[in-house]
């Protein structure tokens, strides 16, 4: 066996130096991605988001209120719009993502105790932008209304202490686990660059398999495996394993060290974890590729499947609010179980007991890796079998 893996790895590594263009391409590609997400969030939030107010009141109170919401950091306001239209107009445009209409009476409205009525706007086309804003702005409603209230029952001759349990009867204590800050970088970073590094490793593998096929070299490399396709393809895999397990490695050295993300549990289970990932999906990849003889088609399935696994694996979407028969689909995905370990792990600072049914269910996808290679032997003993076949025909 050592012998065989040995021959398989050199020749693949012999194969790498000719040609490392499409493994530098990918390893250019995940420290892209990294350093781009890296840099987006690396303030935590996205800040001074462009919003606007309609103020059709010009009172004191509405150029109060512009002030104060100017003075987040969370928004900035962009423009003071006379009329709705031109507001409308704005966010059409993509300029603003959300704007406060003030309506005309509202200070007069408060003197005379009567309750107006403010409108927010909201453009929830931009999914993180318009939540930011829809948040930002709706927290200084209500300060705003929490101070003119405040003032309302001073005048009436409440106390201080009397008048906030009337504004705020029960007074919440938010406590955000595992991310106290919502940084998002924090979550988007843990959870997407391992799922784009096992997209990567996935494709990449069967790439690099189908690509013996269309280079009608399968029966040379098996041979360098004494005829073991288990072997060949142990031997293939070594270098990428390897490989891609030292850039999940420095990415994490990178996020829990460097920029300080939390881990509360062992930084050595978070290693295995991502090297568990790796290797699952590589054997993933191999079931494909060695199932698929169509080059062009395995790389589509593995490219679906990849794609898949952002949804099914409960990174964009709970699992549990899924529609049940979607709920199975979720536990075929690597990058689920890395997800759930992760949060043991990270979040949550549980050890090995926790996390070992989901260590066991990536290197269950091993089964995987041996039905890969048992499809690949089969698919090679019908090709011989069918040029045999051929030679005698036409012999005859």
């Amino acid at each position: 066996m050592k012998a065989s893996v040995l021959r398989v790895l050199r020749r693949e590594l012999r194969r790498i130096w000719r040609n490392p263009r499409y493994l530098i391409i990918l390893t250019v590609g995940i420290v892209f991605t990294f350093v781009f997400f890296a840099s987006v969030t690396k303030e935590g939030q996205p800040k001074k988001l462009s919003v606007a107010v309609v103020d059709m009141d010009g009172s004191y109170l509405s150029r109060r209120i512009c002030h104060e919401i100017n003075a987040t950091q969370g928004v900035s306001v962009k423009a003071v719009y006379n009329n709705h239209s031109e507001a409308r107009k704005a966010m059409q445009r993509g300029d603003i993502f959300a704007f406060y209409e003030i309506p005309q009476g509202t200070y007069n409205d408060l003197l005379q105790f009567r309750s107006p009525h403010f409108v927010l706007y909201v453009n929830s086309a931009y999914m993180l932008a318009g939540t930011l804003s829809y948040k930002q702005l709706a927290t200084m409603g209500m300060l705003a209304t929490g101070a003119v209230q405040r003032e309302v029952y001073r005048k009436k001759g409440y106390k201080d202490d009397e008048i906030m349990g009337l504004i705020q009867p029960v007074e919440y204590d938010t406590r955000n686990i595992g991310n106290p800050w919502i940084n998002y970088g924090n979550y988007l970073m843990t959870t997407l660059i391992p799922a784009v590094i096992a997209f990567i490793v996935l494709m990449h593998t069967a790439y690099v398999i189908s690509r013996e096929r269309q280079e009608r070299t399968l029966r040379s490399w098996l041979r360098r495996a004494g005829g073991n396709t288990l072997y060949a393809l142990i031997g293939k895999m070594l270098p990428y394993t390897v490989w891609y397990s030292f850039l999940c490695l420095l990415a994490n050295l990178v996020m829990f060290g460097f920029m300080g993300f939390p881990l509360e549990g062992s930084w050595l289970l978070m290693v295995v974890n991502s090297i568990l990932l790796v290797v699952a999906a590589q054997c993933a990849g191999c079931f494909i590729a060695g199932s698929i003889p169509d080059p062009p088609l395995a790389m589509g399935i593995s490219a679906i499947y990849s794609a898949m696994s952002f949804s099914l694996s409960g990174f964009s979407f709970p699992v549990e609010s899924m529609p049940a028969f979607f709920h199975s689909f979720a536990w075929l995905y690597p990058i689920r179980h890395y997800y759930l370990n992760f949060s043991d792990i990270a979040i949550y600072g549980n050890g090995f007991s926790h996390c070992w049914p989901r260590f066991c269910a990536l290197l269950a996808f091993g089964i995987l890796f041996i039905a890969g290679a048992f499809m690949l032997r089969w698919q090679v003993d019908r090709a011989e079998r069918l040029s045999a076949q051929t030679v005698k025909t036409d012999a005859l």
